[in-house]
């Protein structure tokens, strides 16, 4: 199993390219399910979520082929109408085939999700809304077993807000027969983007971005060209690095109109901040104030920024306060940060994090995607070096983190598991001769003392002759 190697207390400093976002290229891609003709996506980001779904897709009967930078899928034939366990158990975004898979073949069968162990996010959401457009939902075995001859257009009210449900539906909705409602749907920038890829492909869609969408279906959709928009995840993992080691960072192609609850509290830490058409700048000399953030749905702050800002704000001035309210189980970096020096008190879904003068490295082991980039971070600015491991995490929502950092001036490298294994076993062979060169060295020691107790007799023997003819001048002395 791979690990990361980082070497802290260096600032980042340079220009970096934010790739595209895996949140918005995995619903994009379950898109293509819903025509006969080519989906041509650019932008495409190289995770292994995206190869996932892409293989899952394949399996399926979706012809994918790759050009520069980009995806073609041409779903003119979907034979095998299903998800199975082997793929979707690491990936929860394979529910997204379900909404499409029944629009457009009329059953589904999809298996439950795995994925992050962040809690339990439920899919009840996404059954519920199907169900409310005519959808027969069976659960048996560990699948989703769906039928509907044809979907008809619905009045859904969310009863949380769920964003995987949002563009589910969004997609099932496009091929119902009437008007669909969506209600208390989640607004995040993914959605918005998912929905100029539908419309590109002949859907008719209002709202998208607003808690309330409302959808035409049409009887078939086509194929287009559609670019899939920056990764704000990444695009906010990469800031908070650059304030976390008060370095200066530019970041290309991204989009701070997507940023605006993440660079407000980064402001609030004291960075510096500058936004362009395409770039964001952020010089960090500065950063070191304690902040509070409460995560929400967009446009509040991301619950997947909530870890890497945490990273930040072990080493600020004072006390930061991080309440979790998406997930009941995302605090679990917390012990890592911890084995790093960092002082964190957790009650329920709040973090009190009570800042340190610095972080010392250490082993430490990623539990989630985002905890992955929280350990990064935390790596970064720690005295000494950092091991993290499980790292396959961040190879699912990060492109070629260590290469990135690497340009920017960080001291990371990834050691592979049959390396680190070899490091570790030439390690203990190089302990082992150490110690028998240790015991040689002890042997002639022993052999030296021998030696010299040896050479030590006869010199006592020639000393017994004449202490005895000292004997008779101490009787005559009395």
């Amino acid at each position: 199993m791979d690990k990361l190697k980082i070497s802290g207390g260096q600032p980042l400093n340079g220009e970096v390219r934010i790739s595209g976002a895996k949140n918005a290229a995995l619903p994009t891609l379950c898109a293509a399910l819903l025509s006969a003709t080519p989906l041509v996506l650019h932008n495409r980001p190289q995770l292994n979520d995206v190869r996932t779904m892409e293989t899952l897709l394949s399996q399926m009967g979706v012809k994918v082929s790759y050009h520069d930078g980009g995806v073609t899928l041409d779903a003119a034939t979907i034979g095998w109408p299903l998800a199975p366990y082997e793929l979707v158990k690491t990936m929860r975004a394979s529910i997204l085939a379900l909404g499409p898979l029944l629009a457009r073949c009329g059953e589904a069968r999809v298996s439950m999700p795995g994925g992050c162990a962040i809690g339990l996010r439920p899919v009840d959401q996404h059954i519920k809304g199907l169900q409310a457009m005519g959808a027969v939902i069976d659960l048996e075995h560990g699948y989703i077993a769906a039928h509907a001859s044809k979907l008809k257009g619905a009045h859904f009210t969310f009863d949380v807000v769920s964003v995987t449900g949002t563009e589910n539906l969004l997609m099932a909705a496009t091929l119902a027969e009437g008007v669909t409602v969506l209600d208390n749907a989640a607004c995040e920038p993914e959605i918005v983007d998912l929905a100029r890829c539908l419309t590109a492909m002949g859907a008719k869609i209002r709202g998208a971005g607003t808690p309330r969408i409302e959808i035409e279906g049409v009887a078939a959709l086509h194929g287009a060209e559609h670019r899939i928009m920056p990764d704000r995840i990444e695009s906010g993992t990469f800031l908070a690095a650059a304030a976390a080691t008060r370095g200066e960072v530019v970041l290309r192609d991204a989009d701070a109109t997507i940023l605006d609850s993440v660079l407000d509290v980064l402001r609030r830490a004291g960075a510096r901040i500058e936004t362009g058409q395409d770039t964001v700048v952020l010089r960090g000399k500065e950063v070191g104030k304690a902040f509070d953030l409460v995560t929400a749905p967009y446009p509040g702050f991301p619950t997947d920024m909530q870890a890497q800002m945490m990273a930040l704000a072990t080493c600020a001035n004072g006390t930061s306060t991080l309440i979790e309210t998406i997930f009941e189980s995302r605090m679990m970096h917390v012990q890592e940060l911890k084995r790093m020096g960092a002082d964190i008190d957790v009650d329920g879904n709040t973090a009190r994090v009570h800042g340190v003068s610095r972080l010392s490295g250490a082993t430490v082991m990623a539990t989630d995607l985002r905890a992955s980039a929280c350990l990064v971070i935390a790596g970064l600015m720690a005295d000494g070096e950092t091991t993290i491991d499980r790292i396959y995490h961040l190879d699912r929502g990060y492109e070629k983190i260590e290469e990135k950092l690497s340009g920017l001036g960080a001291s990371i490298r990834r050691v592979s598991g049959v390396s680190s294994q070899k490091s570790e076993v030439r390690s203990q062979k190089s302990e082992v001769r150490s110690q028998k060169s240790e015991v040689r060295s002890q042997k002639s020691e022993v052999r030296s003392q021998k030696s010299e107790v040896r050479s030590q007799k006869p010199e006592a023997r020639s000393q017994k002759p004449e202490a005895r003819s000292q004997k008779p001048d101490l009787i005559s002395d009395t």
